[in-house]
């Protein structure tokens, strides 16, 4: 996997404003997603391809995050307790898509589900959760474009954690690099992950339910 980056100033070009979406550096048949741990869970990520060992655990829910930006925004840039080795996680889009395929928000929505009922039953019978929230600039600004973020227990969990990635890469050292241009302002020299609207396969996820249309 080689991550592409473009200067920060030419990251909006092409993309929308404003709406919900999900923008994510991918390929043709592959997609990337983010993760930040602590440097233990992390170092066994990286040697051995997949999540695992002493450190981490299949018991707790574990959140993909597609826009680097938000990631950033999230992990504070390397620099937040226990979120300072972030990660670029490789996976096919297929199995993205599955992720997506079973998603249920996490709280709910009356434009989605018949009733709130309805929605229990899904948020208990489902294993990933789903949100929307604010995009956000390098400096952590709220954007009016939403971000999305997934989160996974159980068996999809399983699944992702340990067959579905193609490949791990520590990207910190670039991140911290270019944390260090956010805090000087230098966003004219700031590098960020290329990114593109990613469009989920509409014969496999609910576009609607999802909030893409």
């Amino acid at each position: 996997m080689k991550l592409r980056t473009i200067p920060y100033r030419d990251y909006e070009k092409g993309l929308p404003q404003s709406g919900q979406h999900i923008l994510a550096q991918q390929n043709a048949d592959s997609v990337i997603v983010y993760q930040a741990f602590n440097p233990r869970i992390a170092s066994y990520a990286v040697e051995h391809q997949v999540f695992g060992g002493d450190h981490y655990s299949y018991s707790r829910m574990t959140w993909i995050k597609p826009n680097f930006l938000w990631m950033m925004y999230r992990c504070g840039w390397a620099l937040k307790e226990n979120q300072k080795r972030v990660l670029a996680i490789e996976m096919a889009k297929g199995h993205f898509d599955e992720i997506l395929s079973g998603a249920v928000h996490s709280a709910f929505k009356a434009d989605k589900y018949e009733s709130r009922e309805a929605w229990q039953a899904a948020v208990k019978n489902s294993e990933v959760r789903l949100q929307w929230d604010p995009d956000h600039d390098p400096y952590g600004g709220k954007l009016e474009r939403r971000a999305i973020q997934l989160g996974m227990r159980g068996q999809v969990q399983t699944q992702f954690g340990k067959e579905w990635i193609r490949s791990i890469e520590d990207i910190t050292d670039f991140v911290l690099e270019q944390g260090k241009l956010v805090e000087s302002k230098a966003l004219d020299k700031l590098l960020v992950i290329e990114e593109q609207v990613y469009s989920p396969n509409s014969d496999q996820v609910d576009l609607r339910k999802l909030g893409l249309t």
